[in-house]
């Protein structure tokens, strides 16, 4: 009996809510982690535009004035704005880069529960190192590359937990998964962005690395009933058959796909805080609402409206008209970019004015939808559908799509302030759009391909 197989026998002996135990320490670890993750990025573009890059203060981070002139030798002279969405995306591109590393370096050596240890050893570190502005840049380093041996690793033993022709309970398990990382989503910003308002902003930093060193408390506790390896025995040598390379190419057509709305989606963590600091009335009575929870919101309607899709789908299931994967993704590309119209509306309706907060509040609450439509799907249809030799690693190429994504985000982002509002969020919307029409193009293509992996 393989690893995979006896981890299966093992964790399915004590279900959680009808899936295996493990399940459970992944889900909570990535409560945690998610936490600290979306606390800090929700601070970050305000915080470097508010304070880091300002003088007085830029000058005391180690290495920055090499770094900026790298950055302005190849995009030319850079304001704050600018600089500071340049940042944001090639920190977050590169958080998604590296989780292909960290499932290869598990794949072939270390094991995913060894690589998801040693990544939230080095993602603890990142955060707290957040806390000083000398250490600035180098927190980010060692969040990137803790980033990559957790997430993909985590995600993969999420997919280890289930056999192979399960594909029903594993979509719901990784729907579970997700519902586990949005409310860290949640939590996170509402407390980081309250500490951050109150303290300052490195009292934000600080408790996300506390919550991180907790993600790490609940893994080890669930450690037993991890698989050690994401791998069945036929992994461990043999080529790649022709098929095998259809099903892979066509995965990462698929992936490709998802950059349009991913795109339209993570761009609220970058400009959309600016966006809202400079445009939108934030004072409700007295209270100034902390931007971060705008952000919060999007990941708490994300948990309300995840139990209300799958009861849809199995009604949809039952009536034989649940949309595949592809249509799920296309569907959801056309959400996105009705979310980024809403503030074009919002923006063209305030005609100059203050911007009511419902309108950020709507955008955000939106998307939710975009995100349940699209991620947990990929994941789901990754873990499925990719060759069994190279399962973690094709999972690590799904995260490749956000690192493309968020890199794209911080270059667009630099163009926000000669653009103007309208323009620059009317653009995301026909970003957006462009992957609904993409799925129309393709999908039948694709479809046909990934046919291949379920039979």
């Amino acid at each position: 009996m393989s690893s995979v197989e006896s981890a299966i026998t093992r964790t399915e002996e004590q279900n959680f809510l009808g899936h295996p135990k493990g399940l459970l320490y992944l889900a909570f670890t990535e409560v945690w982690e998610r936490f600290s993750f979306y606390g800090m990025n929700t601070l970050l573009a305000l915080y470097m535009v508010n304070q880091l890059l300002l003088p007085g203060h830029v000058e005391n981070v180690n290495g920055f004035a090499g770094f900026r002139s790298a950055l302005e030798a190849v995009a030319g002279t850079l304001s704050t704005q600018a600089i500071a969405s340049r940042i944001f995306g090639l920190y977050s591109g590169f958080v998604y880069f590296t989780p292909m590393l960290g499932g290869w370096i598990a794949d072939r050596w270390i094991g995913q529960r060894n690589a998801v240890v040693l990544g939230a050893l080095l993602m603890s570190g990142g955060h707290l190192a957040m806390a000083f502005e000398q250490s600035f840049l180098w927190a980010l380093v060692l969040l990137v590359l803790g980033s990559g041996f957790l997430k993909g690793n985590i995600s993969a033993q999420v997919g280890a937990l289930y056999p192979r022709r399960e594909v029903e309970r594993r979509t719901r398990g990784f729907g579970i998964f997700s519902m586990a990382i949005n409310a860290g989503a949640v939590a996170g910003p509402l407390l980081c962005g309250l500490l951050a308002e109150v303290y300052g902003w490195h009292y934000g930093f600080g408790v996300a690395g506390i919550f991180m060193l907790a993600g790490l408390a609940t893994y080890l506790c669930g450690f037993r009933h991890l698989p050690a390896r994401v791998e069945q025995g036929e992994r461990a040598s043999g080529d790649l058959s022709w098929n095998d390379w259809k099903i892979t190419f066509a995965l990462i057509g698929v992936m490709s796909i998802t950059i349009f709305q991913q795109v339209g989606i993570y761009q609220i963590f970058n400009v959309f805080p600016i966006w809202v600091q400079q445009k939108v009335s934030i004072t409700v009575g007295s209270f100034v609402v902390p931007i971060p929870w705008l952000v919060a919101a999007d990941a708490l309607a994300s948990i309300v409206a995840a139990p209300i899709l799958f009861s849809l789908w199995r009604w949809q299931s039952k009536h034989g008209g649940e949309p595949d994967d592809l249509k799920k993704i296309g569907i959801g590309s056309w959400l996105c970019a009705g979310c980024n119209l809403i503030l074009v509306a919002a923006t063209i309706w305030s005609g100059g004015g203050a911007i009511p907060l419902i309108w950020p509040v709507l955008y955000s609450v939106g998307l939710a939808l975009p995100f349940l439509y699209h991620w947990p799907i990929l994941l789901a249809l990754v873990s499925r559908a990719a060759p069994a030799k190279i399962n973690s690693s094709i999972m690590g190429i799904a995260f490749l799509s956000l690192f493309i994504a968020n890199n794209l985000i911080g270059w667009i982002g630099g163009f926000y302030e000669a653009m103007g509002p309208v323009a620059f969020w009317g653009m995301h919307a026909a970003i957006s759009a462009s992957g609904g029409v993409v799925v129309l193009l393709t999908g039948s293509r694709l479809r046909r391909v990934l046919a291949i992996s379920a039979s």
